[in-house]
């Protein structure tokens, strides 16, 4: 039997909803980490998924990525609690540092940011492609115990170009994520 799946992501021109398959839902979180934790929350809450799937754009840190791609492991870029902690890691916290999905082979890195210039320390945590709202639907999925999924489309390389990328881009991963996720429906 299938899972009850909903799905988050932050805009409505990221992913417009009517395209979506029947019995699944579609709710936009609004951009970054405190809008899709409380949107996961709330999605959790009130509608007690199976299984949460985030689809969002990504800007693109490792050169060899293009099109969608699945998440396997997320992680904060802009946690800056140093000497508390290591970037990247809430102080004080017994949370984890980084979520797996167990699926896909790509690695996210999400922050209250848009990047538009290289940043080495994302190359040095093998960050593949970075978000702005996946950490806190993982870390939220985390806190109450249901299973996540994350697809990213490439929009942009994460340079000065990116917003104009991003704008001319938004739309293009939509169609290859409903593929994706009819997949997922077929074979649960």
């Amino acid at each position: 039997m299938t899972p009850k799946i909903v799905i988050l992501t932050a805009l409505q021109s990221e992913l417009p909803a009517a395209a979506a398959p029947a019995g699944i839902e579609v709710i936009y979180t609004g951009v970054g980490k405190i809008n899709a934790a409380s949107a996961a929350t709330a999605a959790i809450l009130t509608r007690q998924p199976g299984l949460i799937v985030n689809f969002g754009t990504a800007g693109k840190i490792n050169r060899v990525h293009a099109g969608l791609l699945e998440i396997a492991h997320v992680i904060q870029r802009d946690m800056l609690a140093m000497p508390l902690a290591e970037r990247g890691i809430t102080p004080l916290s017994d949370e984890p540092g980084s979520y797996s999905s167990g699926f896909g082979a790509a690695r996210c890195g999400t922050g209250d940011s848009f990047v538009t210039a290289s940043d080495d320390w994302l190359h040095q945590q093998n960050v593949d492609v970075v978000d702005m709202e996946l950490f806190a639907i993982a870390h939220t999925c985390h806190r109450y115990g249901v299973s996540w999924r994350a697809f990213k489309f490439i929009t942009d390389d994460a340079n000065e170009a990116s917003a104009s990328d991003w704008a001319d881009n938004v739309h293009r991963g939509e169609v290859l994520f409903w593929q994706q996720l009819r997949q997922i429906i077929e074979a649960s």
